[in-house]
C-alpha cells in the first residue's frame, strides 16, 4: 500500500459531468466547471467518473478532458484520472494517457459487463495497475457493473500493488468500510461513492467524498467533509440534512439526467444534453426537480 502525505487524496472530489453541446463535447463549459470547483472550495476533482458519462465517449475525448482539466487547475487542485473502461486494452491506454497528461492520481473502475470471477479482478487490478507509478484508486460501483469487489479480493490487490492508495466505495455496505479501515488502516483513502452514506462513511474514517451532487453544491459537500475531519458531529449531521433532498434527487432517474438538467436550471450548464442511450429528464421529473432546487433556495 503506498503511503501518502497525510492531506493527500483526502477531502470532496466531485466527479464532473461531461457538458455537451450539438453532439460534442463542450470543452469550453467543462474547463468553467473546473474553475467554478475551485473556486467553491472542492479539494480536488475526478475526469470521467460514472458522472461523466464515460461510456459515451471516445478514447480520444475522454483524454483531452482529462488535458482539459490539468490546464484549467493549472496546479490549484489535485485531479484523479478516472481510466477505466470494458476493455483491458482500453484501460492500459487510458492509464498511459493519464500518466504522460499530469494526472494526479488514477482510479480504475471494475470492468463491467463482463462480471468477472473474483480472482479474475485481483489480476486485472494487478497487471493494470503496475503500469504506473501514479497512486492508484480502485473504484467499486456493482449496481452500474454488475460486479463487486469483495473485500478478501481488495486486500489481495493491496499485497500485490505498492502503489494502491484506496477505493471509491459506491455500494450500500458499511460492514465493508469498516472491515477494509480495520485490515488496512485509517490511511488507506476510502472516497465515499454514494451520497446518502457520506456523512456515516466518513464518521467510520472514510478519506473523502466522490459525489455527483457536488458538481452542484460543492461548497456544501466540501465543507461536510472539514466538519467531520475536524470531530464536528453536529456540524456534519446538520449538513447531512440539509443536503438529503439534492441527494436523493440526483437519482430520481440515472445519473446524470436529474443532475444535469439542475445544473442548467442554475445556470452552471448551458443545455441538459446528453448521449444516446442516455437522454434528458422528462417533463414530470424536471417539475419534481425545480421543486427541489426550491426548497434547497438554488434558485
Amino acid at each position: 500500500m503506498l503511503p501518502l502525505a497525510p492531506d493527500a487524496l483526502r477531502g470532496s472530489y466531485p466527479p464532473l459531468v461531461t457538458p455537451f453541446r450539438n453532439g460534442e463535447v463542450d470543452y469550453d463549459t467543462f474547463a468553467e466547471l473546473v474553475e467554478m470547483q475551485i473556486r467553491e472550495g472542492s479539494h480536488g476533482i475526478v475526469v470521467g467518473g460514472t458522472t461523466a458519462e464515460p461510456s459515451t465517449l471516445t478514447l480520444a475525448e475522454r483524454a483531452q478532458l482529462l488535458e482539459v482539466a490539468i490546464d484549467a487547475a493549472a496546479g490549484r487542485l489535485p485531479i484523479v484520472a478516472a481510466v477505466g473502461a470494458q476493455s483491458h486494452a482500453e484501460t492500459v491506454d487510458l492509464v498511459l494517457q493519464a500518466e504522460a497528461a499530469g494526472a494526479t492520481a488514477l482510479m480504475i473502475v471494475t470492468p463491467y459487463y463482463i462480471k468477472p470471477p473474483q480472482r479474475g479482478l485481483v489480476a486485472y487490478f494487478a497487471d493494470v495497475g503496475k503500469r504506473s507509478d501514479l497512486p492508484l484508486l480502485l473504484y467499486n460501483i456493482p449496481g452500474r457493473t454488475g460486479v463487486n469487489i469483495d473485500l478478501e479480493t481488495l486486500l489481495s490487490v493491496a499485497e500485490r500493488l505498492p502503489n494502491l492508495a484506496g477505493i471509491k466505495h459506491a455500494a450500500n455496505d458499511l460492514s465493508f468500510v469498516s472491515q477494509a479501515l480495520d485490515q488496512l488502516g485509517f490511511d488507506f483513502r476510502i472516497f465515499v461513492g454514494l451520497e446518502e452514506l457520506s456523512f456515516p462513511m466518513l464518521a467510520l474514517g472514510a478519506g473523502g467524498l466522490m459525489n455527483a451532487v457536488g458538481n452542484l453544491a460543492p461548497r456544501k459537500v466540501a465543507q461536510l467533509y472539514e466538519e467531520v475531519a475536524r470531530g464536528s458531529v453536529d456540524g456534519g449531521r446538520a449538513l447531512h440534512y440539509q443536503l438529503l433532498e439534492l441527494n436523493r434527487a440526483v437519482f430520481f432517474d440515472t445519473n446524470p439526467i436529474p443532475l444535469k438538467y439542475m445544473m442548467k436550471r442554475v445556470g452552471l450548464l448551458p443545455t441538459n444534453e446528453h448521449r444516446l442511450p442516455m437522454v434528458p429528464a422528462t417533463a414530470d421529473l424536471e417539475g419534481r426537480l425545480d421543486s427541489v432546487l426550491e426548497h434547497a433556495g438554488l434558485l
